[in-house]
């Protein structure tokens, strides 16, 4: 399964991984605060009392998402498969100076097929999320579909499903890409997201847009390596 090849990969890549991706990740913050409204959460209002926002980050490596979202809301979760991600997440988070019931990561998994509701993940603190999110790990899943079900079964009713990850694009050479073992899908389809979103209880004003951010890897030695394009997809919890 994709799992074990994805928890080996991204344990390596940890302590690394910020720095290494640092432009991108910055950018991708950048593009996801643009979108607030296109999101469609009802995000705190520091000058008013406006309630609280909790945030679940699936996938969440390092805590892009979370780090993005999070002037906006008042938790966020991050779950991950990598322990070592999940460590860099919660030590990012309290370098901060965040509390943890502002922002805290598990190591856990939420996509196991035979396993729909994980004890550890069970009580009302991984539940009734305002909005949940994976961000570029969706490819990485053996089920996508999957994923983006059990999600919504997390959501509180009207609450929203985000997705960031590739629309499609030819398959990345093993040889010129590390993470190429661990990549299940070639990216989606407007079509593809908006079915598994309606499938999942979550097609309610669904909408996608293309972001201004894209992965190329040619090179002179391989200038047929794919440009692989971002997109953003939301919909509501129905």
């Amino acid at each position: 399964m994709a799992s074990e090849q994805n928890k080996e990969y991204f344990n390596n890549e940890a302590a690394a991984y910020d720095a290494k991706h640092a432009k991108t990740l910055d950018r991708i913050v950048e593009e996801i605060r643009a979108r607030l409204d296109f999101i469609g959460v009802e995000w705190v209002d520091e000058d008013a009392d406006s309630g609280s926002v909790r945030l679940l980050d699936y996938a969440c490596g390092t805590g892009v998402v979370s780090r993005a979202l999070a002037p906006y809301t008042t938790q966020c979760v991050g779950i991950d498969l990598s322990e070592n991600m999940v460590a860099q997440y919660n030590a990012r988070a309290e370098n901060q100076g965040l509390a943890r019931d502002e922002m805290y990561a598990y190591q856990g998994n939420l996509l196991d097929p035979n396993d729909p509701d994980p004890r550890e993940f069970s009580g009302f603190d991984f539940h009734l999320f305002d909005i949940a999110v994976v961000g570029l790990g969706f490819h990485h899943f053996d089920d996508p579909a999957l994923a983006a079900q059990r999600l919504v079964e997390r959501l509180r009713p009207g609450g929203v499903l985000l997705i960031l990850d590739f629309l499609p694009h030819g398959k990345v050479a093993d040889d010129g890409h590390a993470a190429s073992h661990t990549i299940t899908h070639h990216g989606f389809s407007e079509e593809q997201v908006k079915k598994i979103f309606q499938d999942a209880g979550a097609g309610k004003d669904f909408a996608l847009e293309t972001i201004g951010i894209a992965f190329n890897k040619a090179t002179e030695q391989r200038p047929e390596e794919v440009r692989r394009q971002v997109f953003i997809a939301r919909g509501t919890k129905e």
